[in-house]
């Protein structure tokens, strides 16, 4: 059978660059004997070619002109310097960015501005973009029907990119599900008008006032998720009653942040990492699950301890974790009575050489229904309390009396970074002694086998001095710990590894 190449010249639609691609058609004197071409309603085309990732759509496009013409209706458009195959290394800044706003540019003033779905630009490397050319893109991208957008702008000056409020307006923004925006500042939100269907919102390092967010939640009322990073103007965070189906709550790093004051009836998952400061939940009896970091300060752990169990009384999942800490575990002054999950850690070595381990228990008295408990020491370190070095040390060594509360729903028990400090043998020794239900307990003296890099099959990287504590940590299990282990109980013991990054 002959076949006729016909050569024809096209653009590719990322690079605007000149390419040819041939199109194969059949002699007339033998389509009689194929039978008639089958040719698919255009339809369908376009939602294969929806389904492409872009940079096959754009080669499709290169190869068809029925692709060419639903290219200028693709839902999805990812721009980003990968997504664009433009290569970091190897080339000047400069190079880098004029070829970024160039495909960028081509890519948009060849799309219609109808059929778009998902809306992403990250600007990673490049941080010298005109304004007038990124509202330009934003322009064309936020059209009715749009469902997610994500505005990352790498900014490397204080300076940063005023978002066009108006362009969220309307029926243009009424559609948006998902909202992102990084290294930007949102000023003018009335002009913003009434977000519908907003169910997801992300800001990182967002320059907008405390006042501002709050009106712009308020007609977002169809909100479920509300992540805040590094969003330091904001001093007083207000979630209005409005957002009845708001669920989940994160806010991370707000560096002047003071208060956070949620009235969201419905709230069930809480993040919040920084300084302490005053924190209301409302009446959110739903919350089920907070995660709780607070670095530059001494008494994180008494500030939690003390203030959670007010915060919210039905809790389930607890994770407290610094590195700073160095003053002692308080009493409680609350009962968490729903909690089951419960997570301590300290990230860093700067917790106080007299930390007492036992003070743990005073969390574990106060939480009657747990059933597992993990506790992290991220950066294991030699303790000068070591009870191997105790000329005492041995299995009849004295202990002080602990509470007698039993924990009698507490089934796994997990110390990551265990040591052999005393009190972490007395707090050990306690639990196993004051907790019937027991069924597993797992003493990692490395960073947290759980946690390796499953991937590559590498352990976490343990330095000389947490490799001798390791070594102590493994002879204080031997000699006071597995002669007292109850018949019921499965104990792992994980010990450092060959296989260290």
């Amino acid at each position: 059978m002959d076949a006729l190449s016909i050569q024809r010249q096209t653009q590719d639609p990322i690079t605007g660059d000149g390419s040819t691609f041939s199109e194969v058609k059949a002699d007339s004197d033998c389509t009689e004997g194929i039978g008639p071409q089958v040719q698919l309603p255009e339809d369908i085309l376009h939602r294969i070619h929806a389904l492409m990732p872009m940079r096959d759509a754009a080669q499709a496009a290169c190869m068809s002109h029925a692709f060419l013409c639903s290219w200028r209706y693709y839902p999805n458009l990812i721009l980003s310097a990968d997504s664009l195959g433009i290569k970091e290394y190897g080339s000047k800044y400069d190079e880098i960015t004029r070829d970024f706003i160039s495909r960028v540019d081509h890519i948009m003033q060849n799309h219609s501005g109808m059929g778009v779905k998902e809306f992403k630009l990250q600007s990673y490397p490049c941080s010298t973009i005109d304004p007038i050319i990124v509202d330009r893109w934003i322009q064309v991208a936020i059209t009715p029907g749009i469902k997610k957008f994500e505005l990352s702008l790498f900014e490397l000056g204080d300076i940063k990119y005023s978002f066009p409020c108006s362009f969220l307006s309307g029926v243009r923004g009424s559609s948006i599900k998902s909202l992102k925006l990084a290294g930007c500042s949102l000023r003018s939100v009335a002009k913003t008008g009434f977000m519908s269907s907003l169910t997801n919102l992300d800001f990182q390092s967002v320059d907008i006032t405390g006042d501002e967010l709050f009106y712009f939640l308020s007609n977002s009322c169809a909100l479920e998720k509300i992540s805040l990073w590094n969003c330091d103007n904001i001093i007083c965070l207000k979630i209005p009653c409005q957002l009845q189906k708001l669920n989940m709550l994160s806010v991370l790093d707000c560096q002047t942040l003071e208060m956070i004051d949620s009235n969201a009836p419905n709230l069930s998952t809480f993040s919040y990492s920084g300084h302490q400061i005053h924190i209301s939940l409302g009446h959110a009896s739903q919350v089920r699950k907070i995660r709780f970091h607070c670095d530059y300060s001494s008494n994180a752990f008494y500030y939690a301890i003390t203030k959670l169990p007010l915060i919210a009384s039905n809790l389930q999942t607890l994770s407290l974790s610094t590195s700073d800490e160095i003053i002692n575990i308080p009493t409680a002054f609350g009962k968490f009575l729903q909690l089951k999950n419960l997570e301590i850690m300290f990230y860093a070595a700067k917790f106080s050489q007299e930390f007492d381990f036992c003070s743990l228990i005073s969390i574990l008295d106060a939480s009657p229904t747990l059933e597992t408990f993990i506790f992290r020491i991220g950066v294991p370190t030699i303790r000068h309390d070591s009870i191997t070095e105790d000329p005492l040390g041995n299995s009849s060594h004295p202990r002080r009396r602990l509470s007698d509360c039993f924990h009698d729903n507490l089934k796994n028990v997990m110390i990551t970074g265990f040591c052999s400090a005393k009190s972490m043998i007395e707090l050990t020794i306690h639990i196993m002694q004051k907790t019937k239900s027991l069924e597993c307990l797992t003493l990692d003296t490395t960073r947290g086998h759980d946690r390796r890099f499953a991937s590559i099959d590498r352990c976490l990287r343990l330095n000389e001095e947490a490799l001798v504590e390791a070594g102590k940590a493994q002879t204080a299990i031997q000699r006071y710990i597995e002669g007292r282990v109850p018949a019921a109980v499965n104990l792992k013991v994980i010990e450092p590894c060959s296989k260290r990054l």
